[in-house]
């Protein structure tokens, strides 16, 4: 009832038309606002009136012009960064150990026959700066060869760049045999030439060449894409079993002052390094709290990395790879790991920093990675969103977008395959274009977000030899016997790697942002602004508020009263020409038969079809006071006002 009471109060403020003008209005407001200005435009004389309309104006103009910059400002979200510290008992790191060969090569090395021969017979021609020189080989197994061969170019003529197949410089065929007779004059010893791989696609009518300034990378990197396309088609399985066991590879381990082995360990496998163990991974237990800071508090481990068991063609550094990371977070080994040399004790002293960012809109960072566009591939492993987890699972959705598979270093979404040359000949070609391609890696960087919380640790990392020359002798014998039971030294120093983890300190640093602009600075700052070239305050605000709210009203109602004025003449006027005197609207009523003689106006034009006129008779007066309204239902307007 009240709100219909309202409206009605509305629609009779409508009819009745405005109840003074604009001047009227503003008069009003500058007489009893409480802002300064106005009020002398009012009262002083004409010249001063002009002065302090312009000094009004002015200051008014400033007031605005300095709320768009506090407003501006506040709208860039800006951050300021805090840097604090603190001094309590840390959960330890996970860590993930790897060996720097990813399978062992007494097992890997029927799969990788084949390419292993033609590897050694890419090596001899390389090294033979001569045709002659060139020892003969055996059969060989070209169908690899073919796919992605190396190839010379001379390019002692940069307009005519000549491209000859490595194998094709001695004669060789590629249809089974390599040895053949030499073709002379063919061969390339000059600093103009240089090593490709020769990458083709669409049965080699479109060819594309990947140059490298030293033959060993050249070679390197042939060999790392041939056996990533045998090991792609080989099941996870195997791989796990050509992968170093734990129980072989971790000889030692103590945390703190309790025994540990492998058994403590989580096995995955990553593709680049084979298995690899993670310690205080924090799935299925707590996270093991360090006691104190010191290496003695820390986790020391002995590893047998076996490098004389190294793929030879595949890795060329031995070591352990190892990475520190949070609980049930994925360990991005090739990215973020370091190497631990053999034959040194390595020790690491760990400083923790914790990143805290705000998030939308101040920060493009995401809590859990579910705003993120990118489907997260490691999620099988139960771990948590990381940034790198989704520039992985971008690339390998752009390779299976555009090569209709998915690369063997990435996981697959399921009902895909891994890229290998039998059922995708195209593929290496089509990795290393989306590889290269900086629209890819801008999509891909553009689409992931940082996360809003992440941990960070700092290493200080030292070395030492390790055992001495004076301690070796029994180290090795003990460690040997622990393995194999054996009396004899099976260990050796090239194939031992010592490492001790621990907090330097348990003081952490945690870096924090925090709106550098909130709410309560931008109100300040606004209402200083108008209090101090205005003279005011909110309640002038309002003030002002409520003149602009009666000017619409006011212009309303006036565009309401015109249009009812416009119907009024309308309706007042049904002729075209003069209207119809007394006597001839008396005749039309009692003589049906009656027409008017349309002569007697020079002015009236005929209608035919024109209406009988309306019955004479005197039109109730046009007043607004006369309004009839139920007294039940509608109170008038003084009515409302005094309730």
């Amino acid at each position: 009832m009240q709100v219909r009471k309202y409206l009605l109060k509305g629609l009779h403020r409508l009819q009745k038309g405005p109840g003074y003008t604009y001047k009227e209005l503003l008069v009003w407001y500058c007489n009893n606002t409480n802002t300064h200005g106005p009020k002398r435009i009012i009262c002083e004389g004409p010249k001063k009136k002009t002065m302090w309309f312009l000094i009004t104006l002015l200051f008014a103009s400033l007031v605005c012009w300095q709320w768009g910059v506090f407003i501006k400002t506040y709208l860039s979200w800006d951050v300021s960064v805090s840097l604090s510290l603190g001094f309590k008992t840390m959960d330890f790191p996970a860590v993930t150990v790897c060996n720097a060969s990813p399978f062992q090569y007494s097992k890997a090395k029927p799969l990788l026959k084949d390419l292993d021969a033609l590897m050694k017979a890419v090596l001899e021609r390389i090294l033979a700066p001569e045709p002659s020189r060139a020892n003969a080989t055996g059969a060989l197994n070209f169908t690899i060869w073919n796919q992605a061969p190396l190839v010379l170019i001379n390019e002692q003529d940069p307009r005519h760049p000549v491209v000859q197949d490595l194998f094709d410089l001695f004669g060789s065929n590629h249809n089974g045999s390599a040895g053949g007779s030499p073709v002379p004059g063919r061969t390339c010893t000059a600093p103009g030439c240089k090593l490709a791989m020769r990458l083709c696609t669409l049965n080699g009518t479109v060819c594309t060449f990947r140059n490298f300034t030293s033959a060993t990378r050249a070679v390197t990197e042939w060999y790392g894409l041939q056996a990533t396309n045998i090991f792609a088609q080989v099941p996870r399985q195997e791989l796990v079993q050509m992968g170093y066991p734990g129980e072989h590879m971790i000889l030692a381990c103590m945390f703190g002052t309790e025994p540990c082995s492998y058994r403590n360990f989580t096995r995955i496998f990553y593709p680049d390094y084979g298995n690899c163990y993670v310690f205080n991974w924090g799935m299925t237990e707590k996270a093991l709290p360090s006691a104190n800071p010191g290496a003695e508090f820390g986790l020391k481990l002995i590893l047998d990395i076996d490098q004389e068991d190294y793929i030879p063609f595949l890795t060329s550094t031995a070591g352990a790879r190892l990475v520190l990371h949070e609980q049930r977070t994925y360990p991005f080994i090739k990215e973020e790991g370091i190497y631990a040399m053999a034959g040194t004790e390595t020790s690491i002293g760990v400083l923790v920093d914790k990143l805290q960012r705000m998030g939308e809109p101040y920060s493009p960072c995401t809590m859990n990675g579910s705003d993120v566009a990118i489907r997260n591939l490691y999620r099988d492993y139960n771990t948590t969103y990381s940034i790198q987890a989704c520039l992985h699972s971008c690339f390998q959705d752009h390779m299976i977008r555009s090569c209709s598979c998915g690369h063997y270093t990435y996981p697959l979404p399921p009902g895909e395959r891994y890229c290998n040359n039998q059922d995708f000949p195209d593929w290496a070609y089509c990795y290393f274009d989306l590889r290269m391609s900086v629209v890819q890696r801008e999509t891909c960087i553009n689409m992931c977000k940082e996360s809003c919380n992440d941990t960070q640790y700092k290493m200080t990392i030292s070395m030492a030899d390790w055992p001495s020359e004076a301690s070796e002798d029994w180290i090795f014998h003990v460690l040997s016997q622990e393995r194999d039971q054996s009396t004899n030294i099976t260990l050796s120093r090239t194939g031992i790697v010592k490492l001790n983890i621990y907090f330097q300190e348990f003081n952490y640093r945690t870096i924090e942002e925090s709106a550098a602009n909130n709410i309560v600075w931008l109100l300040s700052n606004l209402g200083g602004q108008f209090g101090f070239w205005m003279g005011g305050s909110v309640l002038c605000l309002i003030e002002f508020g409520e003149i602009i709210i009666d000017f619409v009203w006011i212009t309303i109602i006036k565009l309401v009263a015109f249009s009812k004025g416009l119907r009024q003449k309308r309706a007042q006027a049904p002729y075209t020409g003069p209207p119809p005197t007394v006597a001839e609207l008396v005749e039309a009523h009692t003589n049906f038969g009656f027409q008017p003689d349309a002569n007697l106006s020079p002015h009236a034009e005929a209608h035919p079809e024109e209406q009988t006129p309306p019955i004479p008779g005197t039109p109730p007066p046009n007043y607004d006071s006369l309004r009839l309204q139920p007294l039940d239902t509608v109170q008038s307007d003084s009515e409302g006002d005094a309730a």
